[in-house]
């Protein structure tokens, strides 16, 4: 010890540095080559759960959250308030959280399509009458969402969870898409969003706690094509749930969670848009692999109840494109483009065979 104690005071000033240069260097390279070897690893075996079908096996999605993540029951007792819950993704929350014992508030704009989930809620047999409350309303018509807002809190007193989950899909070429269509779709999916957000979001600044939950899609961050006005709306949804979340940074309370499924079962796709607001797509056409709503649900509460940022929710190959794009978007965007050349003609000639394009 002694000896090399006295090899190394006899270095001079530079070859120490050359040494210290060359440590931080090696250190550098091993966890690059580490992380490099992670997401390699990753990337495997996404492609041995596509490539054997293992990514629609539910236990293995459910693992993790199950073992170690605080279950949904720690929503039981809130008011969530929640939005297009009259099919789709809204319907199967209205169900599942009706199981925990929330106060349920459902808004859509068929009254009696939100009076059939209601009863459904109530056979559930966790919720009573005075637990649910049903709101009709058109969250495309910004004008009604304070009185709205006003209503829930005359109605329960506070609004601990706002799941914004209302939207409208399309399926059609740039080219050919009215420019009204587009206006439709930001007024839907972006602006009713924002709206809505705004008039809850003093209520839970007040209170200093809430979850705001906004239903967005991998298409946000994903391209994907003929769904141009969709994915418009999407990202700039995304962006305003960034800077909401670093605005309430001083409100550690007040939770905003991105929630970012792939293609689910839903009625969203018999609703989808063709290139006329007043055109909808023939939706026996659509071949899609798409995920169980009520799974997609399912995680979604378990990323509510963990207060999660964000999710990615999906089947494969969707999630695996998603990775590609965050981690090789070069590569990501060949394959992306090479997909879409075939899918476009098909489209083009009437044969509906869309890879990323019918999402919540």
């Amino acid at each position: 010890m002694a000896k090399g104690l006295s090899i190394l005071f006899i270095f001079s000033k530079n070859q120490l540095l050359v040494l210290l240069i060359f440590s931080i260097v090696s250190f550098v390279s091993i966890s690059l080559i580490s992380a490099l070897i992670l997401i390699i690893s990753c990337l495997l075996l996404h492609l041995l759960l596509f490539f054997f079908d293992i990514g629609y096996n539910p236990s293995l999605i459910f693992c993790l959250p199950t073992l170690f993540l605080p279950q949904e029951q720690e929503l039981t007792g809130l008011v969530v308030w929640v939005t297009g819950a009259s099919s789709g993704i809204g319907e199967e929350l209205a169900y599942q959280l009706s199981k925990l014992g929330v106060s349920l508030v459902l808004s859509a704009r068929r009254v009696h399509e939100l009076e059939r989930v209601k009863r459904k809620c109530l056979g559930n047999g966790n919720l009573k009458e005075k637990d649910i409350f049903v709101l009709p309303f058109d969250l495309a018509n910004r004008s009604s969402h304070e009185v709205a807002t006003k209503a829930v809190l005359q109605e329960f007193g506070r609004i601990d969870v706002l799941v914004n989950n209302a939207g409208k899909i399309h399926s059609s070429l740039i080219v050919d898409t009215k420019m009204d269509f587009f206006k439709e779709l930001i007024e839907l999916n972006y602006l009713g969003t924002v709206s809505l957000t705004k008039c809850v979001l003093p209520h839970m600044i007040e209170r200093k706690q809430g979850k705001i939950v906004i239903v967005n899609s991998l298409v946000s961050f994903v391209p994907i094509a003929i769904s141009s006005g969709y994915c418009a709306s999407k990202h700039a949804l995304r962006g305003f749930i960034h800077s909401l979340q670093i605005e309430l940074t001083k409100h550690p309370g007040i939770i905003v969670s991105n929630i970012c499924p792939g293609p689910v079962h839903s009625n969203i796709r018999k609703n989808a848009l063709t290139e006329e607001v007043t055109k909808t797509v023939d939706h026996n056409k659509i071949q899609d692999r798409q995920m169980a709503t009520r799974r997609c649900v399912r995680l979604m509460l378990v990323a509510m109840a963990n207060n999660l940022k964000e999710v990615w929710i999906g089947e494969q190959p969707y999630l695996l494109v998603s990775y590609l794009w965050q981690y090789m978007p070069t590569l990501a965007w060949w394959i992306i483009r090479k997909f879409w050349e075939k899918r476009i003609d098909l489209f083009k000639s009437g044969v509906v065979r869309i890879f990323l394009s019918k999402y919540q």
